[in-house]
């Protein structure tokens, strides 16, 4: 078995893209979903052509609970990650003073409150078996400058911002790495309602990005090449600040 890498909310999207784009470059994928297990299965046929290996996970990112016990016994059934990309999440969009306690808490638990209840199981196996991992977490243009009607969606990802630059503080002696990939208005399941005309005047380079540009830029931080690079969050966004 190679390096494996866990990348939550791969059923579709960029998830997906980052699943198939690492398993191009010879990593072993554990696929994630929480509802969607037709999609998933769809990607892991995908997977087992390029040649990898590669099997999902199902499970709730805010269920603290059903977390810790789907991916311990999972490590311990299959072996240690090498790898974590964290990019399920979630968007309930309204502006504030219209905004409904479900919308805020839903937000924050499934982005901000799985960057613990994934990590927080998977982190000491790699420190115990002095694995020189690789986390990637994945923040938002709407986590650096904000967004009109996403006050709950900004705050989760500012909040993985931060949590990233401390967690890479602390696994740095242990050559664990810990990025932050901040992706603008990428081609997704999550923006193909957008008025597309209206937003690509609000983009430099006047077009959204690919999923596959995402993936590309985790593919590097996955890599040996990459293992100087902690702390960072790197914006994928055609100029868009």
């Amino acid at each position: 078995m190679g390096k494996q890498v866990l990348i939550t909310g791969s059923s579709r999207g960029i998830g997906k893209e980052i699943a198939l784009y690492l398993a191009q470059n010879g990593y072993d994928i554990i696929l994630h979903c929480n509802k969607n297990t037709q999609k998933a299965e769809e990607v892991l046929e995908e997977l087992k052509k390029i040649g990898v290996e590669a099997r999902i996970l199902k499970f709730d990112t805010s269920n603290r609970e059903e977390c810790k016990k789907v991916i311990t016994e999972d490590i311990e059934q299959n072996g240690i990650y090498f790898g974590v990309v964290l990019n399920a999440g979630i968007a309930r969009d309204a502006v504030f003073p219209a905004m409904e306690d479900e919308a805020w808490d839903s937000v924050l638990n499934t982005n901000l409150g799985g960057f613990y209840n994934v990590l927080k199981p998977i982190v000491m196996p790699m420190i115990e078996n002095r694995i020189k991992g690789r986390i990637v977490t994945m923040s938002s243009i709407s986590g650096i400058r904000g967004n009109y009607g996403q006050v709950n969606y900004s705050a989760s990802k500012a909040g993985i911002i931060g949590a990233s630059k401390a967690l890479a503080l602390e696994l740095a002696k242990r050559k664990i790495t810990v990025n932050c990939v901040a992706p603008g208005v990428i081609e997704s399941d999550m923006t193909k309602d957008l008025p597309v005309d209206e937003m690509k005047k609000l983009i430099p380079m006047k077009r959204f990005g690919t999923g596959k540009e995402v993936a590309s830029l985790v593919n590097y931080l996955m890599s040996e090449d990459a293992g100087y690079i902690t702390g960072q969050v790197i914006s994928v966004n055609g100029g868009m600040y």
